[in-house]
Protein backbone atom coordinates (compact mmCIF):
# COMPACT_ATOMS: atom_id res chain seq x y z
CA UNK A 1 0.00 0.00 0.00
CA UNK A 2 1.49 3.73 -0.98
CA UNK A 3 1.29 6.74 1.54
CA UNK A 4 -0.75 8.32 -1.25
CA UNK A 5 -3.91 5.77 -0.12
CA UNK A 6 -3.70 7.02 3.19
CA UNK A 7 -3.68 10.28 2.73
CA UNK A 8 -6.84 9.45 0.19
CA UNK A 9 -8.64 7.46 3.27
CA UNK A 10 -7.95 10.20 6.00
CA UNK A 11 -10.08 12.66 3.50
CA UNK A 12 -9.34 16.04 5.39
CA UNK A 13 -6.55 18.00 3.54
CA UNK A 14 -3.66 19.93 4.70
CA UNK A 15 -1.72 19.81 7.97
CA UNK A 16 -2.16 21.18 11.25
CA UNK A 17 0.94 24.03 12.03
CA UNK A 18 2.26 26.19 14.17
CA UNK A 19 4.92 28.78 13.38
CA UNK A 20 8.26 28.21 15.60
CA UNK A 21 7.72 31.61 17.71
CA UNK A 22 4.12 30.78 19.02
CA UNK A 23 4.13 29.51 22.54
CA UNK A 24 4.32 25.98 23.38
CA UNK A 25 1.44 26.49 25.70
CA UNK A 26 -0.44 27.55 22.62
CA UNK A 27 0.71 24.51 20.80
CA UNK A 28 -1.00 22.27 23.74
CA UNK A 29 -4.23 24.43 22.94
CA UNK A 30 -4.63 23.96 19.43
CA UNK A 31 -3.28 19.57 20.24
CA UNK A 32 -6.17 19.65 22.69
CA UNK A 33 -9.12 21.54 20.38
CA UNK A 34 -7.92 19.90 17.53
CA UNK A 35 -7.73 16.29 19.57
CA UNK A 36 -4.14 15.59 17.49
CA UNK A 37 -0.84 14.13 18.58
CA UNK A 38 1.46 16.57 16.87
CA UNK A 39 1.88 19.73 15.04
CA UNK A 40 4.31 20.71 12.13
CA UNK A 41 6.80 23.26 13.27
CA UNK A 42 6.73 25.83 9.92
CA UNK A 43 7.24 29.49 8.96
CA UNK A 44 5.17 29.16 5.90
CA UNK A 45 3.19 26.27 6.22
CA UNK A 46 4.67 24.31 3.68
CA UNK A 47 8.42 23.39 4.54
CA UNK A 48 8.56 21.43 7.62
CA UNK A 49 11.00 23.12 9.94
CA UNK A 50 10.29 21.03 12.80
CA UNK A 51 7.61 19.16 14.26
CA UNK A 52 6.32 19.19 17.94
CA UNK A 53 4.64 16.13 19.15
CA UNK A 54 2.18 15.86 22.92
CA UNK A 55 4.68 13.60 23.82
CA UNK A 56 7.14 16.04 23.74
CA UNK A 57 5.44 18.30 25.59
CA UNK A 58 4.40 16.07 28.37
CA UNK A 59 8.28 15.27 28.74
CA UNK A 60 8.93 19.13 29.75
CA UNK A 61 6.06 19.32 31.74
CA UNK A 62 7.58 16.35 34.30
CA UNK A 63 10.94 17.67 33.73
CA UNK A 64 10.37 20.87 34.54
CA UNK A 65 6.97 21.77 35.58
CA UNK A 66 4.59 24.42 33.68
CA UNK A 67 7.21 26.75 33.36
CA UNK A 68 8.26 24.74 29.63
CA UNK A 69 4.29 26.39 28.33
CA UNK A 70 6.13 29.89 28.56
CA UNK A 71 8.79 28.51 25.90
CA UNK A 72 8.43 29.27 22.25
CA UNK A 73 7.37 26.05 19.89
CA UNK A 74 10.98 26.44 18.29
CA UNK A 75 12.91 25.53 21.60
CA UNK A 76 11.48 22.14 22.11
CA UNK A 77 10.36 20.87 18.43
CA UNK A 78 12.17 18.31 17.22
CA UNK A 79 14.26 19.59 14.21
CA UNK A 80 15.52 16.48 12.90
CA UNK A 81 12.42 15.05 10.80
CA UNK A 82 12.24 11.84 9.09
CA UNK A 83 9.53 13.11 5.94
CA UNK A 84 8.14 10.37 3.29
CA UNK A 85 6.37 10.44 -0.32
CA UNK A 86 3.23 9.97 -1.28
CA UNK A 87 4.81 7.04 -3.43
CA UNK A 88 6.39 5.86 -0.61
CA UNK A 89 5.32 2.25 0.49
CA UNK A 90 3.18 2.09 3.74
CA UNK A 91 4.92 -0.39 5.52
CA UNK A 92 8.51 0.87 4.82
CA UNK A 93 7.01 3.86 6.52
CA UNK A 94 5.71 2.21 9.49
CA UNK A 95 8.76 0.49 10.00
CA UNK A 96 10.87 3.66 10.07
CA UNK A 97 8.48 5.14 12.67
CA UNK A 98 8.74 1.98 15.03
CA UNK A 99 12.41 1.62 14.91
CA UNK A 100 12.77 5.30 15.19
CA UNK A 101 10.12 5.26 18.07
CA UNK A 102 7.95 8.41 16.61
CA UNK A 103 4.84 8.41 15.85
CA UNK A 104 4.00 11.47 12.90
CA UNK A 105 5.66 11.64 9.33
CA UNK A 106 5.13 14.76 7.15
CA UNK A 107 4.43 13.67 3.65
CA UNK A 108 6.24 15.85 1.10
CA UNK A 109 6.15 16.49 -2.77
CA UNK A 110 9.31 18.13 -3.17
CA UNK A 111 9.76 20.84 -0.62
CA UNK A 112 6.41 20.70 -0.10
CA UNK A 113 4.39 19.12 2.19
CA UNK A 114 1.47 17.88 1.62
CA UNK A 115 -0.05 15.44 4.15
CA UNK A 116 1.06 14.09 7.81
CA UNK A 117 0.22 10.70 8.44
CA UNK A 118 0.57 9.14 12.17
CA UNK A 119 1.33 5.59 13.32
CA UNK A 120 -2.43 5.10 13.53
CA UNK A 121 -3.00 5.96 10.20
CA UNK A 122 -1.09 3.23 9.13
CA UNK A 123 -1.95 0.68 11.02
CA UNK A 124 -5.41 1.43 10.20
CA UNK A 125 -4.85 1.01 6.57
CA UNK A 126 -2.82 -2.07 6.89
CA UNK A 127 -5.40 -3.90 9.08
CA UNK A 128 -8.31 -2.89 6.45
CA UNK A 129 -5.73 -4.05 3.76
CA UNK A 130 -5.73 -7.70 5.69
CA UNK A 131 -9.55 -7.88 6.11
CA UNK A 132 -10.04 -7.37 2.24
CA UNK A 133 -7.51 -10.04 1.81
CA UNK A 134 -9.09 -12.49 4.16
CA UNK A 135 -11.93 -11.82 2.80
CA UNK A 136 -10.94 -12.74 -0.41
CA UNK A 137 -9.45 -15.89 0.77
CA UNK A 138 -12.63 -16.89 2.64
CA UNK A 139 -14.56 -16.46 -0.76
CA UNK A 140 -11.81 -18.53 -2.65
CA UNK A 141 -11.94 -21.24 -0.25
CA UNK A 142 -15.68 -21.00 0.02
CA UNK A 143 -16.68 -21.10 -3.50
CA UNK A 144 -18.36 -17.31 -3.58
Amino acid sequence: MKVQKILESKGAPGVATIAPDASVADAARILSERRIGALVVSRDGEAPDGILSERDIVRELGRRGPVCLDDLVEEMMTRTLTCCEAEDNAETVLTQMTEGRFRHVPVMDGKKMIGLISIGDVVKARLAELRMERDALEGMVMGY
